[in-house]
């Protein structure tokens, strides 16, 4: 039977961590055997100048402020040729709400992308941003997505969600999009055929309640339009942050991830997170309900900038798979196996 809000909230609160993991890991094996994915790409965040100004974030810098940077066209498109060179598929493009930039700068960055890269996948642009470039540009969101996904946009990343409840994004993020804002983005992409992820960052000072909530907005935007290909649990990294606060234990995290797997039984993949877990508790996951861990992140300068730092290979990651009893396969964004290592 389906887990009820209230019945994963007690197990948020009270399960026991032991036999959760069981559970998940019994889910993730009826789901996926016992192959583990990963995908090549790269993260290539064009601009840190950012509106939002999140309390959360040790990435972003005021427009005048020293380490502001916006990348040339020329520089985003050599990142990309380095990510084709070493066997990557896909680039995650992402960045602040830069006030002087309007949709063309971006439909142009795609074209030119596409032109030179027609293999490489674009999965880009947060909700937040596609809401910031709709509203500079006077169009609806429909209209935009349409307009970037002519240029060569595929699928949206699920960042932005952080805690999907109000109460919490006043908190921590007053000038960012609401709830129903984050969730209005991805229900038009899945409209016009384009797939997402969803994301959760933990460790807000939320209650379990709050998660649950946030889990159960994703539910049922997945019984509405089956757009979210992946669920995706991160840790806030409070270093250097106005927020501040303290990281979250791994075993809240592996809570939580075990009742991502459980409640979300209708978004087919539960990944973990070895960028804000470190390499051993990214293998930890795979016994509580994960089936894939993300990308070996050629580039990746948001959880850095808030002193949190970790290095991948593509050996490095078949070895931590491998090392948990599993069959490590690289993956595209669409989650097709491109190769599985013996």
């Amino acid at each position: 039977m389906r887990l009820t809000p209230k019945e994963a909230e007690t197990l948020l609160t009270s399960g026991d961590l032991i036999a959760l993991g069981q559970e998940a890991d019994a889910e993730r094996r009826r789901r996926f055997g016992d192959t583990v994915t990963f995908i090549v790409d790269r993260n290539i965040n064009y601009t840190n100048v950012c509106e939002s100004e999140c309390k959360f974030c040790a990435f972003y810098k005021r427009k005048d402020e020293k380490g502001a940077y916006l990348l040339s066209y020329d520089t985003i498109l050599e990142k990309v040729r380095e990510t084709a060179n070493a066997g990557g598929t896909q680039v995650m493009i992402q960045g602040g709400l830069h006030p002087d930039l309007d949709l063309e700068y971006y439909l142009k960055m795609l074209r030119l992308i596409k032109e030179e890269f027609p293999s490489i996948v674009i999965h880009s642009f947060t909700a937040t941003e596609v809401l910031y470039f709709a509203k500079k540009a006077g169009l609806t969101v429909e209209e935009t997505l349409r307009r970037l996904q002519e240029a060569g946009l595929a699928s949206l990343p699920g960042g932005g969600a952080e805690i999907l409840v109000d109460e919490v994004r006043s908190r921590i993020s007053p000038n960012k999009i609401s709830t129903e804002e984050w969730l209005r983005v991805h229900r038009t992409a899945h409209k016009i055929g384009m797939e997402s992820t969803a994301t959760m960052v933990i460790g807000f000072g939320e209650t379990m309640a709050d998660r649950v909530a946030h889990m159960e907005h994703i539910r049922r935007l997945q019984e509405e339009t089956g757009g979210f290909r992946a669920f995706i649990t991160w840790t806030y990294q409070p270093g250097h942050t106005e927020l501040g606060g303290e990281k979250t234990s791994a075993w809240d995290y592996m809570r939580t991830l075990a009742v991502t797997r459980l409640y979300m039984d209708n978004v087919s993949h539960i990944q973990g997170s070895w960028v804000t877990q470190g390499e051993r508790m990214g293998q930890l996951t795979l016994g509580f309900g994960a089936d894939d861990l993300g990308s070996i992140m050629l580039e990746e300068n948001v959880v850095r900038a808030a002193g949190t730092s970790y290095d991948m290979s593509i050996q490095k990651m078949v070895r931590i798979i491998e090392g948990a009893g599993r069959t490590a396969a690289q993956r595209d964004t669409e989650y097709h196996i491109l190769r599985s290592f013996p």
